[in-house]
């Protein structure tokens, strides 16, 4: 018998968005939250950087709108632009009221919040807690989440998809829950609430380098894609410039902000390069360091370039990066001496869900935030430090939008239990892994940082194969979480490369060696599912 949890709200992801919208809305309703494995396994725990906001008298919105806009190639949406920016200090206000220790100028806790640049920005407008401000935004706020009686949180609980009305074949189509799979007992049970919410992040891991951990597999553009939602921009991947290159640092991100206090991009031979490339030199938005240091790295053969902060004093070094000091350590290299090898990742999904601005997606009763949702803010490229920026705006902003219609929710229907009855267990597993090695890579070979045309026709190619495989070993096996995410992959990949081939300009984030300039046109890429087969479960 499929055990069934029955909530106000569920909450499909546990990083700052999901978190923040649970403990907005628990006030007054009950609130389940998932997550697939340990609360703190999403993206918000690996962010050093920061969130940026104005919060100085020298700063002001205006500034930090163009700013925002003139990293996005000038395709974010002004309106979505401002009204994230304008909601900054009381986003990052709320922050401080939960607790998050944010680092101050000085010692005393009377003095002000200390304030760092990073690529991108004109202005000193990022608040950070040290090097780690994504672990201790993270760590608040699952503390406030457990303390509070009206949240439930289900660690290792992996949604399989969403429920809506039309897969129920009712009229009067919306969201009504989802099949999640716990993990640890291998069951599939029922979570029904009249409003869910994907909160589940992007989807890196669709390439074979990325600064992501193993989760962030596009799970809830999938389900809501095959819900029946628009998805927007997809082509837009941003490659952080500067991942740790060593065999044994798996995912290890180093944060723009080395950059912004004064670090430098070397080659091998030690000269500086990103002076040839932009004005701003290393200060230069994301997709510009990204595309010159994976050119430089082809035209010279080299496996990684370098990044140098030793020539400031050991001490600066030391306080404002202890984690990327201690963590380098670990593998033998001094950052206060000698300086760090990187190489470009996969970092950050700036298309997603559609939604308006308070995360209502197509569907009714469903909404997306965060890394998952395409909210116009981004443009084609990310500013730095904007990402957990949106996710508390637009998290408090779909609070008060779920409060107001919660009170008018119609009756949920019955949901039928999941049915294993026509599945077996697997006893080839090498699949899923072969499946997934071989997406990830040709994904980074053929959709990665420079794309043509041919390559993008080869990715479709064998995306279009893998997928006819997938879901042929879907019908006929008992899922697993490596199933579900590689499923999920798979379709988001397709996303990718279709979006990819839709765009026939070069901008921002999407560069293409078979149209290297901007087209005349500003538009979003909008893909929207159309007659989709609901496979029989």
């Amino acid at each position: 018998m499929t055990r069934s949890n029955s909530h106000d709200v569920l909450i499909i992801g546990s990083g700052s968005a999901g978190l923040t919208l649970a403990l907005q809305l628990a006030e007054h309703h009950r609130v389940a939250v998932l997550s697939k494995g340990e609360l703190n396994a999403g993206s918000t725990w690996h962010a050093q950087g920061g969130i940026a906001a104005v919060l100085d008298e020298a700063d002001s919105i205006a500034e930090h709108v163009a700013d925002t806009m003139t990293a996005g190639a000038s395709l974010s949406h002004e309106d979505a632009v401002r009204f994230t920016v304008s909601h900054g200090r009381e986003a990052i206000d709320w922050l401080i009221g939960q607790g998050v220790p944010f680092t101050r100028n000085g010692d005393d806790a009377e003095e002000s919040y200390h304030l760092t640049k990073e690529g991108g920005h004109s202005q000193r407008r990022i608040i950070h807690a040290a090097d780690a401000t994504g672990k201790a935004v993270q760590r608040t706020l699952i503390e406030r989440a457990r303390e509070h009686s009206q949240i439930d949180l289900f660690e290792h609980h992996v949604a399989v998809d969403l429920i809506t009305r039309d897969k129920l074949r009712l009229p009067n189509n919306r969201c009504v829950g989802a099949y999640v799979l716990n993990n640890k007992s291998g069951h599939v049970e029922v979570f029904q609430a009249p409003f869910v919410v994907l909160a589940t992040g992007g989807a890196s891991k669709a390439y074979l380098y990325t600064s992501n951990p193993d989760g962030a597999s596009g799970d809830g553009i999938a389900m809501a894609w095959r819900a029946g939602c628009r998805v927007a921009n997809m082509e837009f991947n941003q490659f952080h410039p500067t991942c740790l290159y060593h065999p044994q640092a798996k995912s290890y991100l180093i944060t723009e902000a080395v950059r912004g206090e004064g670090g430098k991009l070397r080659l091998p031979n030690g000269e500086r390069f990103m002076d040839r490339y932009d004005e701003r030199g290393e200060l230069a938005p994301r997709d510009i360091v990204a595309r010159a240091i994976d050119h430089e790295m082809k035209r010279l053969g080299c496996d990684c370039v370098y990044l140098d902060i030793s020539h400031k004093p050991a001490e600066f070094i030391q306080s404002h990066f202890p984690t990327i000091h201690k963590r380098c350590l670990k593998y033998g290299i001094d950052i206060t001496k000698e300086p760090i090898p990187v190489v470009p990742a996969a970092h950050y999904t700036c298309g997603g869900v559609m939604t308006d601005q308070y995360g209502a997606t197509d569907v009714a009763g469903l909404y997306a935030i965060g890394e998952t949702a395409f909210t116009g803010l981004h443009g084609a490229n990310r500013l730095a430090s904007n990402s957990l920026l949106e996710c508390i705006v637009y998290a408090r902003s779909a609070a008060e939008q779920i409060s107001r219609e919660l009170a008018g929710t119609p009756e949920q229907p019955q949901i039928p239990d999941w049915d294993e009855s026509l599945v077996t267990d697997s006893d080839e597993d090498v699949i899923i892994s072969h499946n997934w090695d071989e997406l990830r890579r040709f994904m980074w070979d053929y959709v990665g940082i420079v794309r043509t045309t041919k390559r993008l026709q080869r990715a479709k190619h064998r995306v279009d194969m893998l997928q006819q495989e997938i879901t042929e070993y879907y019908s006929n096996y008992k899922i697993s979480r490596d199933l579900l995410e590689l499923r999920n992959l798979a379709l988001v990949a397709d996303l990718i490369i279709r979006s990819s081939m839709l765009r026939h300009e070069s901008r921002g984030l999407h560069y293409t060696l078979d149209y290297p300039e901007p087209g005349p046109e500003l538009r979003d890429t909008v893909l929207t599912p159309v007659n989709y087969q609901w496979p029989r479960r």
